[in-house]
């Protein structure tokens, strides 16, 4: 890592730490070092754009073409000074780095303020601007392929606690899983929770790949990797936990989920008799040969499926010992 993406990192994170203290002095600090720390990163991904440059030269604010002594030109930095506020977009936008200027202006303006006078804005849209600034610096660790829950740590988590990051967050984990082909109807990515944060922020890893086999999944909160097995039984659960509850209490009886006898997850819905983890088809006769009582899933599942219900497969059972 250079040095420039670790002061950027390390501007973030001081930023974010300061904003999450909500005390009006310390927000003061969080917007110079937010602004800062974005700006290290934008710069940071200008330079990653064209490794075989001089990096000097990427970011300098004023350059000037001079003769190579070789019948050429080359370029030279005027000054020490790198690109402002004003001509990051532009040289991020030729360069094909994602870095929405309009997302930045309050803070810069703000910043501004803070830094020749006093800011004259009120608490609410300081701390909004700030938050602004969250989605622009997570579209640039994108960008160059970072994974700021690594360099960012906590400070990322307490990141998407803002609504804006979080929804964009979101929309871009569930875009992930849109395509795949889930077994089970009732699943489709948007109730899967992480085992250890319970964060809804899961995304496929491949999110080319539309095969529930082949499915490898990510928390974008706190970088776990859950099994995705797990994560299909845990999201059944609350979405099916509240009628298992119900009917346990009034009537004794199982579902309307199951163990599923190739897998043994609790992960067969009963209206779709088939694994909504592993795919495993439950086929058997719904109706008693003797009495037409229906036989239900838990007996199938318990070895009864014999065509007889459970009570006709006791009486037929102690009609065979005496």
């Amino acid at each position: 890592m250079t040095d420039l993406f670790d002061n950027a990192v390390a501007s973030i994170r001081m930023g974010v730490e300061d904003f999450q203290r909500q005390d009006p002095e310390r927000d003061v600090s969080a917007v110079r070092n937010v602004y800062a720390g974005v700006l290290l990163l934008a710069k940071e991904a200008l330079i990653r754009a064209v490794p075989d440059a001089d990096p000097d030269l990427v970011i300098a604010a004023r350059l000037k073409p001079v003769p190579d002594e070789e019948g050429g030109l080359k370029l030279e930095q005027t000054s020490k000074a790198t690109v402002d506020f004003g001509q990051l977009g532009e040289r991020a936008k030729d360069f094909g780095v994602p870095l929405d200027p309009s997302a930045l202006k309050t803070l810069n303006r703000i910043r501004n303020d803070m830094e020749h006078r006093c800011s004259t804005e009120s608490v609410g849209a300081i701390r909004e601007a700030i938050s602004m600034a969250f989605p622009v610096a997570a579209g640039l660790f994108k960008h160059i392929e970072e994974d700021p829950i690594v360099h960012l740590g906590e400070a990322w988590a307490e990141m998407l606690n803002t609504k804006k990051l979080y929804d964009i967050e979101l929309a871009a984990a569930r875009e992930t899983l849109k395509d795949v082909k889930w077994i089970s109807p009732s699943i489709d990515g948007s109730s899967f929770r992480c085992p250890d944060c319970r964060s809804d922020l899961i995304e496929q890893i491949e999110s080319e790949n539309e095969v529930q086999e082949h499915v490898e999944l990510k928390c974008r909160s706190c970088g776990t990797m859950p099994e995705l097995g797990v994560t299909i039984e845990n999201a059944l659960e609350d979405l099916f936990g509240a009628d298992s509850y119900i009917r346990a209490r009034d009537s004794a009886e199982d579902g309307p989920l199951y163990s599923c006898p190739a897998c043994s997850r609790h992960t067969i819905i009963e209206t779709e008799l088939t694994c909504a983890a592993c795919g495993e088809t439950i086929d058997f006769d719904h109706e008693c040969i003797r009495c037409s009582n229906g036989i239900s899933i838990q007996d199938y599942l318990d070895g009864l499926d014999g065509g007889l219900c459970s009570y006709c497969t006791y009486v037929s059972e102690k009609a065979l010992r005496e």
